[in-house]
């Protein structure tokens, strides 16, 4: 799997967004020294022309997992300000964290379930206290199970406990997706300055 590198400033200052650009610039000509490709999957601009408060990028290569590990971590451009004349900081800070991208589907087919014909019990008369018409489904994969006893027949039954299954593997997913992005989020509170990874200068 190709790895993936988040570039955020946090919530530095503008000069921050404006040295994640020429991070970025930087880091996309070493790649092409390497004989890596850098895909831009999602940015945030700045407040500034050309300057940004966040880059997603993939890398794919031969050597993208060495190369991104030299990338990992914080990052420096070191330089004044372009835009407070005299302001003594020059060194900006830039965060680049590994993340995933995507969580996987959770697949499902028929093939994956269990089953199962139970007892039924509550009102409804003996047909239905006696023959096993309930269902108890399993999703062998994932552990997910599902009774039902809502009607009277089994293959009924049988075809609700199969989309309740459905949809409870949906539900999950969907919910991994959420925390994903959530993470990717909280990444941008989470910029260390100081004791950088790698300090790069014009």
């Amino acid at each position: 799997m190709s790895p993936h590198l988040l570039l955020s400033a946090g919530r530095g200052p503008q000069e921050c967004a404006w040295a994640l650009a020429r991070l970025l610039r930087r880091l996309e000509a070493d790649a092409a020294r390497n004989d890596v490709d850098v895909v831009r999957l999602d940015t945030v601009a700045g407040d500034r022309p050309g300057t940004y408060r966040s880059v997603l990028i993939r890398l794919t290569g031969a050597g993208a997992e060495a190369f991104t590990a030299g990338w990992t971590g914080t990052l420096c451009w070191q330089a004044p300000s372009p835009y407070r004349a005299g302001h003594g900081r020059k060194n900006w800070y830039v965060a680049a964290r590994r993340c995933k991208v995507n969580t996987p589907v959770t697949p499902f087919t028929e093939a994956d379930v269990d089953v199962l014909a139970i007892r039924t019990g509550g009102p409804g008369g003996q047909h239905r206290n006696k023959a096993s018409t309930a269902v108890r489904a399993t999703h062998r994969p994932t552990g997910t199970v599902v009774v039902v006893d809502t009607e009277r027949q089994f293959t009924l039954n049988r075809s609700i406990a199969l989309r309740l299954l459905r949809q409870r593997l949906a539900t999950s997913d969907a919910a991994a997706e959420r925390a994903l992005v959530a993470t990717r989020r909280w990444a941008h509170d989470e910029l260390v300055r100081g004791d950088p990874a790698r300090i790069e200068r014009p």
